[in-house]
């Protein structure tokens, strides 16, 4: 398995909402805007895709379509074709209305409750050289992301930790809850200084889950994404 198999099954399972395309286009915008296919990157074929998503070829199409025309993907012909997540895709629109203190609390408690209890399973476990090479790969992409890059980047990295608990149901609340964030996130500004600090507590919690230690990579954790919340609640606040 490589590292995002388990993060790509779960945004990519079957749609099960009676809004069949509205459903199939948010699952589609949901791995380009986490970065699961990232800039450059192909979607799987389109039979496959249909098959997975449990939907018929022509709702992919449409959603796909759709998706083309916003800005995000683009469909190549050829030997080497098939549906690419553009280069540079639209940046998320900031919201219309600042989010209410209670609603910020939601997103981050909930985030806090899923995150710190994924670290704490995966640092548990006892990692192939494969997951270990993985998610270290994870960690030095991000470090090594711009602030243009660095969002994606960093969703991947979370969603890559959130995978290692060895818990398939807990990855589509992961990703959620880690769209939700972004939402916010993309409303204050991206600041050096906090994606320094960001990165060196990514690299305790890493070091944690790949050392085994649970207690250790708990905190780390619960330390990163309280920094998020003071910085959204900051920034927010109303």
């Amino acid at each position: 398995m490589t590292p995002d198999d388990g993060v790509d099954a779960a945004l990519f399972r079957p749609v099960r909402t009676g809004n069949v395309f509205e459903e199939t286009l948010a699952r589609l915008l949901q791995a380009v805007r986490l970065g699961v296919v990232a800039p450059g990157e192909a979607l799987p074929p389109e039979r496959e895709l249909a098959s997975r998503l449990g939907v018929s070829r022509d709702v992919l199409r449409d959603a796909i379509a759709a998706l083309t025309r916003a800005g995000y993907l683009e469909s190549r012909r050829g030997r080497y074709g098939g549906t690419f997540v553009q280069a540079d895709p639209p940046a998320p629109a900031p919201p219309e209305t600042t989010p209410r203190a209670e609603d910020v609390d939601d997103v981050l408690g909930l985030r806090a409750v899923l995150e710190e209890g994924a670290v704490r399973l995966a640092a548990g476990r006892a990692l192939s050289a494969e997951e270990r090479e993985g998610l270290w790969s994870r960690l030095l992409e991000t470090a090594a992301s711009g602030p243009e890059e660095y969002r994606r980047a960093d969703s991947r990295l979370h969603l890559a930790l959130g995978e290692l608990a060895g818990v398939p149901s807990l990855l589509p609340l992961l990703a959620d809850v880690r769209d939700r964030t972004n939402a916010l996130l993309d409303a204050i500004p991206l600041l050096e200084p906090n994606i320094v600090h960001s990165n060196a507590q990514h690299e305790a919690i890493v070091s944690a889950v790949l050392r085994g230690d649970p207690e250790s990579a708990q905190r780390a954790a619960r330390e990163h994404l309280e920094g998020t919340a003071a910085l959204l609640h900051a920034f927010l606040s109303r």
